[in-house]
């Protein structure tokens, strides 16, 4: 009876300091740095953007998605790495965010109005091709108005598909296969004489592109009168108000979570160009911090 309890007493602490040195060992090898490295990572907090940003980071092998999502993809929605923070920032404030986060995923045309350089300065790019092309849009019934069909003309000429290409090489992918001469064929310019059509936009690179076509239709005597905004929100309500005629500054994908969340009637009357999404350096400078997961 004694042999039998001395070879119980041995067992347990046998166990009791196997699983002291188990608590040790992982706790020297999270001290020790064995454990991955936090990483925060800024994107976009509107739905579609922020899906948009999360593809691109799956698309480099740097996080993986659940099976089946896409453009509703969310964080809850990554299944690894489990080091990445990510923090949700209003689309226009992500370049503030730099000095703060590790990273930022950044919009071209907010990256662009910061002073960054989205072919230089991004660290990883959304391609060329990438199914995400700003558009002309208008109060849906609005679509064929001879005004609204003279500036979708103006914005597919050849004169801003040229200003696009030299301006922002590459920064700014033109999606106009056919250029115009600036002018439709079909539209009775000489009715349209002292005519005004108003655009709500971004600043850059819309409100820019928009001075071209402003230039062309000025030759008609119409009168484009740009309206700058540094929101996604107001441009969209402007328009279904008939405030103003048509905005430029979103893709089709965020047009229709738009309309489905707030009842409004917008529609597309022309895609104009795509505004690649890159990742940006903040606090981290290089990659190397970001495991590839396949």
């Amino acid at each position: 009876m004694k042999r039998l309890l001395t070879v119980l007493l041995i067992s347990v602490l046998a166990v009791s300091a196997a699983v002291m040195m188990s608590s040790c060992g992982a706790k020297g090898g999270e001290e020790g740095g064995d454990k991955a490295e936090k990483v925060t990572i800024a994107i976009p907090n509107d739905t579609t953007n922020e899906a948009r940003a999360l593809m691109l980071l799956a698309d480099n092998g740097y996080i993986t998605l659940k099976e089946g999502v896409d453009i509703t993809a969310t964080p809850r929605d990554v299944e690894a790495p489990d080091n990445i923070e990510f923090k949700e920032v209003e689309a226009a404030q992500l370049p503030n965010t730099l000095q703060d986060v590790d990273f930022a995923i950044i919009n071209s045309n907010y990256a662009i109005d910061a002073d960054l350089n989205p072919v230089e300065d991004s660290l990883i790019m959304e391609g060329s091709a990438a199914a995400y092309a700003n558009i002309l849009a208008v109060k849906e019934g609005n679509e064929n108005e001879p005004k609204i069909k003279a500036l979708v003309a103006a914005l597919e000429s050849q004169q801003v598909k040229d200003y696009i290409e030299n301006e922002y090489k590459g920064a700014v992918v033109s999606t106009v296969e056919e250029p115009t001469d600036g002018f439709d064929p079909d539209v009775d310019y000489d009715a349209l004489k002292g005519e005004k059509v108003s655009v709500a936009c971004s600043p850059a690179p819309h409100a820019e592109i928009l001075k071209v076509a402003q230039d062309i239709l000025k030759e008609k005597d119409i009168t484009l009168d740009i309206k700058e905004f540094t929101d996604y929100v107001q441009p969209n309500n402007v328009v279904e108000s008939g405030e103003l005629d048509a905005n430029y500054f979103q893709h089709v994908p965020y047009l229709d979570d738009f309309n489905e969340e707030n009842g409004t009637h917008i529609v597309s009357a022309a895609p104009i160009h795509n505004e690649p999404m890159g990742l940006y350096a903040g606090k981290k400078d290089s990659l190397d911090v970001l495991q590839k997961v396949k």
